[in-house]
């Protein structure tokens, strides 16, 4: 099962041990203290997420809450990510579609949310269907 949260802005995800970030990070990151090396700028164009390469231990908060779980592992993971979740012109993380999936469908709402989350349907879901779910949220209102 793998782990997807948050570092800096962007997506962290943790599967069998490999830890990939998808999308650009939106704030400063202290990348040692998070347990990782600095990792490459990411070209939302050619490759939408990098592995990343730890060098000690993982901050405990660098997969902190709330943390989604997935069936997916690897690449496949990341690709999926960045493909459900990632403004495509620039890279970023949609917090719309992050709090669509946190919230469980609404992401407007603003009440806590759990610290695990079952997402495995995110990574089931269609892409034909996910394209008509973010575009709709995405849409401008």
């Amino acid at each position: 099962m793998s782990r997807v949260g948050r570092l800096a802005g962007a997506i962290l995800a943790e599967s069998r041990g490999e830890y990939f970030l998808v999308g650009n990070t939106k704030a400063p990151c202290d990348w040692a203290a998070a347990g990782f090396e600095r990792p490459v700028e990411i070209d939302p164009a050619k490759r939408p997420f990098v592995r990343l390469a730890p060098v000690g231990p993982i901050a405990p908060t660098a997969l902190g809450a709330p943390c989604l779980t997935f069936d997916l592992e690897g690449e496949e993971l990341a690709r999926t990510l960045a493909a459900r979740l990632l403004i495509e012109r620039n890279g970023s993380v949609s917090e719309r579609l992050w709090r669509l999936v946190v919230h469980r469908g609404d992401p407007d709402a603003e009440e806590d949310v759990e610290d695990m989350i079952d997402a495995r349907w995110l990574g089931e879901m269609p892409a034909p269907i996910w394209r008509i779910v973010r575009d709709t949220v995405l849409r401008c209102l």
